[in-house]
């Protein structure tokens, strides 16, 4: 599987679409809302640019690509009018792989910025905003012409399944009964490709320039911890059933695996301090449910609308199915999808019945080295 080519969220705007079903992720972006506020604030008062270039890493599609643009412009805007001070121009770089649905993007960009002059009570500096198909393991803007980095929920995906994970039978993922050299090969490509990340984000900041970043990760040091791994071994659970019933095939599902690596906060901060371009200014630990409802009070759900499903094991599948419907086709076929989520869902209303379910999610905030 070459995940660059295959791993992007489920497009569009329907039943199953990542943009119907990331709730779960705008939550964890409204709980890092005041980290970032502070950011742009010192940012944008340490020089007072007259442009600001702010790049969102793994932007993906639907109501959340500009969340953060869109209070990053709010917050500066608000800034320069206290100031009295002229607005600068922005410009805005929304990252994904190529497979993500930019053309989504793209056709709400006009709302996007009707609704920022409505809602920002200055004259608003102008706005470019670009759409840069590529690896985030790698380099994708040019040497020192980002101010501000952000990336959501993106970084937990590798740049590829580890090597060496063949005899991980009967999971997907990292899991209580995974052999040690598959633990050891999930947090060696993690190391590689996290250092990567850094390293080519140290080259395009600014001196001085802010990077944020959240992943889904663990509080745990047990790289197999519940907290970051149950999801996917309930996952696991439905394929094995399908392969006693003869639906798929015991060496499909032994031959795949998930390229996604949860850290912890230790294992954020030792690759942070190894590679050594950044200072860390914040660094913290939420968690969410995996019940998107859950996080979120009647009328904060404005956004995203769940009335006619509002059961917590179908919102959890749905969440599931946008973020990897487009490896699971890729590996076992699109026949299998329906069969797979509709078993998945009976496991998760029975787990999520007797159980609190939660996602961890690590957020650091570092500072650009001169």
């Amino acid at each position: 599987m070459e995940v660059p080519q295959v791993l992007h969220m489920n497009g569009g705007v329907g039943e199953a679409s990542y943009a119907t079903n990331s709730l779960v992720q705008e939550r964890v972006i409204s709980l890092t809302k005041a980290i970032r506020e502070e950011a742009a604030i010192s940012l944008f008062c340490n020089s007072y640019p007259r442009s600001l270039a702010i790049a969102d890493l793994g932007c993906s599609s639907g109501p959340n690509t500009l969340l953060v643009v869109s209070e990053f412009i709010k917050v500066i805007e608000k800034l320069c009018g206290e100031l009295n001070y002229e607005s600068p121009e922005y410009k805005v770089f929304l990252n994904d792989l190529p497979g993500n649905d930019f053309n989504t993007i793209f056709r709400s960009v006009d709302r996007f910025k009707e609704s920022l002059r409505s809602e920002t009570k200055t004259k608003t500096g102008p706005c470019y905003i670009s759409g840069v198909p590529g690896s985030f393991y790698g380099r994708i803007f040019p040497n020192q012409s980002l101010h501000f980095v952000h990336s959501s929920y993106s970084l937990q995906w590798l740049s590829k399944v580890p090597e060496n994970v063949n005899n991980n039978k009967g999971n997907i993922y990292m899991a209580r009964t995974s052999p040690s050299n598959v633990l050891t090969a999930y947090y060696n490509q993690f190391q590689r490709d996290f250092s990567l990340f850094l390293k080519c984000r140290a080259e395009e900041l600014i001196e001085g320039g802010r990077m944020m970043l959240t992943v889904l990760g663990r509080e745990s040091d047990i790289m197999y911890s519940k907290e970051c791994c149950y999801i996917w071994e309930l996952m696991a659970m439905a394929l094995n059933d399908m392969v006693l019933e003869g639906i798929i095939k015991e060496e499909q599902v032994d031959t795949f695996n998930i390229p996604q690596y949860t850290p912890s906060p230790s294992e954020v901060k030792l690759e942070v301090l190894k590679e050594g371009s950044f200072a860390i200014d914040q660094l913290g630990v939420s968690e969410v449910n995996w019940n998107a409802l859950e996080n979120w009070n009647a009328f904060e759900c404005e956004s995203q609308m769940y009335e006619s499903h509002s059961d917590g094991p179908y919102n959890v599948t749905q969440c599931m199915r946008a973020v990897s419907e487009p490896l699971l086709i890729s590996h076992f076929g699109e026949s299998i999808i329906e069969e797979l989520f509709n078993r998945y869902q009976k496991i998760l209303i029975d787990r999520m019945s007797k159980e609190k379910t939660k996602f961890v999610n690590v957020t650091i905030l570092l500072t650009r080295k001169s």
